[in-house]
């Protein structure tokens, strides 16, 4: 299916590694001109060389720390008028109620509202102007399905969610639309690091541990993160413009609610 976006600029953040290379490769094969983010420079330009050699598209990285205004500054330097926002960010670690002090929060929160919610803030007359706009937050499907040792996480995605679809209902009346992708145990660098942490504390190999982060799916794997690039690919389409407000689950089957 040709999605109706060849041509279209799109910024995606952090997109040197996991879902968001996924999703910067998925528009980049679509013809999207593509502003890719993270913070390690070396990283980064490794990743911009790889997308520019498997799509053939122009791929601009920018290395930038986005829950700070000078980096949210230098990706709409790069990219003054997209059309398309990706917006995405690490998460804070599992931890306990007791581990979370003012200061944590704060940093939560920068991370995963306020990043999300500011550039929103500065693209988004823009895309209604131009009658155009897609854009799309990568939570979580803690967001729907909270855990305990997530709470950070769940709080600071959510209320992103909270925020997009407030403005969601004003914003598709120009065309543009507003969606959530809500991840669950992508093959990723963060299922790695899950991976790796179960180790430490049970004592088990890295498959024992891979094996029972997938058992704990339906599916029983892991999701390819090809898979995830192309629904976000989707969302941004042309095709896509009737759907706003939406908290779409890529989650082999985990969550177990109807709505």
């Amino acid at each position: 299916m040709d999605l109706g976006i060849r041509g279209r600029k799109a910024i995606v953040c952090a997109s040197s590694q996991g879902l968001g290379y996924a999703c910067a490769l998925a528009l980049a094969e679509e013809g999207c001109e593509v502003v890719i983010n993270g913070r390690q420079e070396g990283k980064l330009q490794a990743a911009a060389q790889a997308l520019r050699e498997a799509t053939g598209a122009r791929i601009t990285p920018v290395a930038a720390d986005i829950s700070t205004d000078a980096g949210r500054g230098a990706l709409l330097a790069a990219c003054p008028a997209p059309d398309i926002l990706v917006n995405n960010n690490a998460g804070p670690p599992p931890g306990q109620l007791a581990d979370w002090d003012h200061a944590t929060w704060i940093a939560a929160l920068e991370n995963n509202l306020l990043a999300g919610a500011l550039l929103i803030r500065e693209v988004l007359p823009g895309m209604r102007e131009r009658r155009f706009g897609r854009v799309v937050n990568i939570t979580s499907a803690m967001v729907k399905q909270p855990h305990a040792a997530m709470g950070l996480s769940t709080a600071a995605r959510a209320a992103l969610t909270a925020f997009t679809r407030s403005l969601a209902g004003q914003a598709i009346v120009d065309n543009v639309t507003m969606n959530n992708l809500l991840p669950e145990r992508f093959d990723t660098p963060r299922q790695e690091f899950m991976a790796q942490r179960m180790m430490r504390e049970q004592g088990i190999t890295r498959e024992q541990a891979r094996q029972q982060i997938a058992d704990t799916l339906p599916a029983r794997r892991f999701g390819d993160p090809a898979e995830f690039g192309a629904a976000c690919a989707f969302l941004c389409g042309a095709r896509s413009g009737f759907m706003t407000g939406q908290n779409l689950q890529l989650d082999g089957g985990s969550y177990a609610g109807l709505v």
